[in-house]
């Protein structure tokens, strides 16, 4: 079972990025990089991409630009990729002056915008938020973070104690996630548990 995630974060003060249901909340938009710098003097941006597939720029048609607290949607024109960065032009911003009134900006799109994950992959976003189950029953806490080693994902928990926990995203201790009721069962090592606790 793969449980890699893919890396959109959420926005977790702005409320209207959530859906609300009777048992659940579902993320309804995904933060795709922050304006770092301006390039040029035609108004291109230079973006730091939030995701692991830079290349998703040039398949997008409109972002959302949040800066401030405001948030306004923009017509992309053009990305192109440059080093690990993206340059980016949107419809109206053509100027340096205009450009650089956008920096530190986050850009965000919706849900139904982002890139078909693999089966066995999730947003880093649906992830956090998610009750953790000791086999199907004890709850173990929530996902605050989810921490990415390289080899492997590392979900940070919170338990009810405030204690944290970080539990290997592998197929031997994940035994399944399910985003849509925001709950994840795991399996520790017997004898264990205790590696599992922060020192």
């Amino acid at each position: 079972m793969s449980c890699t995630v893919t890396s959109f974060y959420q926005i977790d003060l702005l409320f209207d990025n959530f859906i609300y249901t009777e048992n659940l909340i579902m993320i309804d938009k995904f933060i795709v990089g922050r304006i770092i710098n301006t390039h040029g003097v035609k108004g291109e941006l230079k973006v730091k991409p939030e995701t692991d597939d830079i290349t998703r720029f040039n398949r997008l048609k409109k972002v959302f630009v949040i800066l401030k607290g405001k948030k306004a949607e923009y017509e992309i024109i053009s990305s192109r990729l440059y080093n690990d960065f993206v340059l980016l032009t949107l419809k109206g911003v053509d100027t340096m002056d205009k450009a650089i009134m956008m920096k530190n900006a986050i850009l965000e799109i919706p849900r139904e915008d982002a890139i078909e994950l693999p089966e066995g992959s999730y947003f880093i976003g649906d992830i956090i938020g998610c009750t953790v189950r000791e086999n199907g029953k004890d709850i173990l806490g929530v996902v605050t973070d989810v921490l990415q080693t390289g080899s492997n994902d590392v979900y940070e928990v919170k338990d009810p104690d405030g204690k944290m926990l970080y539990i290997p995203a592998i197929g031997d201790v994940v035994i399944e996630i399910n985003v849509e009721q925001s709950v994840i069962d795991v399996k520790l090592i017997p004898g264990l548990k205790e590696v599992y606790y922060e020192n």
